[in-house]
């Protein structure tokens, strides 16, 4: 069973973020970050940021290949990639 992530203010953060940076790189436990009791980031090790931008680019990539094998599906491939690129910023 996945344990429940830690979620710390920005300010109490602060004031462990060494702890914070270990807890996510050691034990592979992400902290979800809020700024005024709003979730606004997170805390994860580098091997998860990475295996994310994988998971991303294979996405687009696949999203792509479907685009390009039926070009009548009804969404140009623009839209495809502007609304992809958007739910990344």
């Amino acid at each position: 069973m996945t344990q429940p992530m830690p979620i710390e203010s920005i300010r109490d953060v602060r004031a462990h973020l060494a702890e914070v940076v270990e807890r996510a790189d050691r034990d592979d436990v992400p902290t979800v970050i809020t700024r005024r009791g709003r979730e606004v980031a997170a805390v994860v090790s580098i091997e998860v940021l990475r295996k994310y931008q994988e998971w991303e680019e294979r996405e687009i990539n696949r999203i792509i290949d479907e685009r390009m094998a039926n070009p009548a599906a009804g969404v140009p491939l623009e839209d495809v990639m502007r609304e992809t690129l958007a739910r990344s910023e």
